[in-house]
């Protein structure tokens, strides 16, 4: 038996570059993790004892190194932290309790690093640059220095060390939390009768869960799959109320996964660093760096939100308890839990529609073709499996992507369904950034995206619902983001842009999940191979506003709640849960619940890097609505079209500011126009920002 190598140490020597998945070991980890810090610190040294006067090449140039050699850490970091998301483990998330602290105190011996910064503030001063990217490049990296401390006394550097370290430990905490809080919930029944209302693909997910867990009867979880059908379909309306309490107290009890405190704490070491760092609070110090802008233009969004869509939500809500007292008496209290019950039969009384009966036309491989389909019409790229790729799991496939031209173009990553030590929700991610290197070669990356589909069962494939094929849709849309990058530096490429930006492209890609022409290219029947029919898809372009106001006011009182966090300007020692009410109250519609809290499982705010930024998902909104309409305007398969959205916003990825990407696509800036007209609300212009 031979002896074993760590991989990351040494060349992949795989296609493409690959991560060879399959060679990792989980004792690789560290081991690669302290000889990248090493390696790190010795590009370091050797940058600020170079004796020649310091130079955009020679200071700025060697910190984007790419070799092997230097970006060690950069390669074993991406792999490890991707895989805590997706693919963790007891073993690993004790790895990243310890490895944390030490990764956080090396990145502040960089920014910290007085003789590096001395060297990027002089090349800052006197360089003479030569085209857009090195002047981004370069004012990114001053930038980066002065946000993390570089211009702090001495006695305000170790304070602002103090505050980072235990903000980052914190952060991995409530994640973990969450995840063992999430997973560890199970509705197990036995009494057939119990499963009344709920669908046959519901019934079969549950049994199927339960016989892997060893167990008789169905088992119902908070995973997507499994809990949005229970709380549409159940009649067992005391059922709901148990499942619904449990997604939403997630870690709120007096348990070693409570979340309350770590919140607590993380939103004053937000403030407190922002207040170092010389602003008045968190959300000044991160819009700094938006479109937003301030703390201003984002609550003109939000509260232009709220006065155009609350009217038709308010009606929507009382159109949703009619229809409740219609099937219950005229006594009856329309409770959270019910909502989704009852917004379905109102669904079905208006439109005649719900995603079961989508469901057989979304089969899994259908519509990855559909999509991977979309992408070639619009773009000429083309996909190929190649199951010689290592995976980490066997639920991930792996492709090829080329370019209309046959060139490679990246290589893409899916990883569709729910498992024990994967968190909830999608996210897009890298293994490999975008960048063209000394030699002039494009190194080409390799994205993932990761998600938490329906599964299939023991008799039939992955059946999706309309809304789940949006998902895909969305990721796979941050996706072509980082597969169409075509910068020069890695920190400029793909979806390293504003974050009130970043969502423009998977949003955009929503879009289409409602078009006949595309519906028509891939929506079949798993077993008759019949083509969704007209009236039928006629029924989803009629719905497709239903309840949507209701979901904007949602969106908006999650913006609302992270505003209230982190516009903060003395230290937070409120109980969470009543300051969470009052926070989003403007928003909210009814009655609330004193014993439910979104804080503790809140993770874009909290651990996910939204913080003062969650409404990014509106500001984008207006972004991707306006956008569409250009395509709705000349066909939304327009291949001039998709060429100029490719090659003004996918392909530049943060090279320049992304206003001026936009107005070079659409030719002008955005107003909220499209999105009202969109969603069937009438109002007068508002420009975004």
């Amino acid at each position: 038996m031979s002896e074993h190598k760590n991989p990351f140490l040494e060349d992949y020597g795989t296609l493409h570059d690959v991560v060879p998945f399959d060679k990792i070991h989980i004792d690789d980890f560290e081991e690669a993790f302290m000889e990248g810090i090493r390696r790190d610190n010795e590009q370091i040294e050797k940058t600020i004892n170079n004796p020649a006067k310091p130079t955009f090449d020679n200071t700025i140039i060697d910190k984007e190194d790419k070799t092997g050699y230097y970006d060690l850490l950069n390669r074993v970091s991406t792999v490890f932290f991707n895989l805590l998301s997706a693919e963790t483990n007891d073993a690993m998330d004790a790895l990243a309790q310890k490895l944390q602290p030490i990764l956080t105190q090396h990145a502040n011996d960089v920014r910290l690093n007085p003789r590096l910064f001395e060297r990027v503030k002089y090349v800052h001063r006197y360089s003479r640059l030569r085209d857009n990217e090195e002047k981004r490049l370069l004012e990114n990296s001053y930038e980066g220095f002065v946000r993390s401390g570089a211009l702090l006394s001495d006695r305000d550097k170790d304070r602002l060390r103090q505050l980072t370290e235990e903000a980052s430990v914190l952060t991995l905490q409530f994640s973990q939390n969450l995840l063992k809080e999430t997973k560890a919930f199970e509705l197990h029944i036995t009494d057939e009768s119990q499963l009344d209302g709920l669908p046959d693909t519901s019934r079969a997910a549950a049994a199927l869960a339960a016989k892997e867990a060893g167990k008789e009867g169905w088992l119902f979880t908070l995973d997507y799959p499994s809990y949005n059908p229970f709380m549409t379909y159940s009649t067992q309306r005391e059922l709901r109320r148990q499942m619904y309490m449990a997604r939403n107290t997630l870690c709120t009890h007096d348990n070693s996964e409570n979340n309350m405190q770590i919140c607590r704490r993380l939103v004053n070491l937000r403030r407190e660093i922002a207040q170092l760092l010389g602003f008045r609070t968190y959300a000044d110090y991160v819009l700094k760096r938006r479109m937003a802008g301030s703390k201003k233009n984002v609550y003109k969004l939000l509260n232009e939100l709220i006065d155009a869509y609350k009217p038709t939500a308010q009606k929507e809500r009382d159109e949703l308890k009619s229809m409740a007292r219609k099937c219950e008496g005229k006594d009856f209290v329309l409770k959270p839990w019910d909502v989704a019950f009852y917004s379905h039969k109102l669904q079905m009384k208006k439109y005649n529609l719900d995603e079961e009966m989508l469901r057989p036309y979304f089969e899994l491989g259908n519509v990855i073709k559909g999509v991977f389909g979309l992408a070639s019409r619009l773009y000429g790229i083309t996909f190929k499996e190649n199951s010689e790729i290592p995976v980490y799991h066997p639920d991930v496939k792996a492709y090829e992507v080329f370019d209309r031209d046959g060139s490679f173009l990246a290589v893409f990553y899916a990883d569709f369904f729910p498992r024990k030590g994967k968190q909830g929700g999608a996210w897009m991610t890298e293994y490999q950034g975008q960048w063209i290197d000394s030699d002039g070669k494009n190194v080409r990356p390799h994205v993932s995206v990761v998600m938490n589909l329906t599964k299939p069962t023991e008799d039939k494939p992955a059946l999706l619902t309309l809304s789940e094929v949006e998902t895909f849709l969305h990721e796979f849309g941050h996706s072509l983001h980082g597969m169409f990058a075509n910068t020069r530096f890695e920190s400029l490429s793909g979806t390293n842009v504003y974050w009130d930006f970043v969502e423009l492209p998977s949003q955009f890609m929503e879009n289409f999940a409602v078009e006949k022409e595309f519906l028509q290219t891939f929506a079949f029947h798993y077993q008759t191979g019949e083509l969704i029919p007209d009236e039928l898809i006629k029924r989803i372009i009629d719905s497709r506003n239903f309840m949507c106001a209701s979901a904007c006011l949602r969106q908006v009182s999650f913006g609302l709640l992270d505003m209230a966090y982190y516009t903060m300007t003395k230290e937070f020692d409120d109980d969470i849960i009543p300051f969470e009410k009052k926070a989003w109250k403007k928003a909210i519609l009814g009655n609330q619940l004193l014993d439910t809290c979104m804080t503790v499982q809140f993770s874009h705010i909290m651990a996910g890097g939204y913080a003062a930024g969650y409404y990014s998902y509106k500001w984008a909104e207006v972004l991707d609505a306006d956008a569409f309409s250009v395509f709705k305007k000349h066909g939304i398969f327009d291949q001039a079209t998709a060429e100029s959205f490719r090659s003004n916003i996918l392909s530049r990825g943060g090279t320049e500011h992304p206003m001026v990407l936009y107005k070079r696509f659409r030719g002008q800036e955005p107003t909220v126009d499209a999105l009202l007209k969109r969603n069937g609300i009438k109002r007068h212009t508002v420009s975004n920002g």
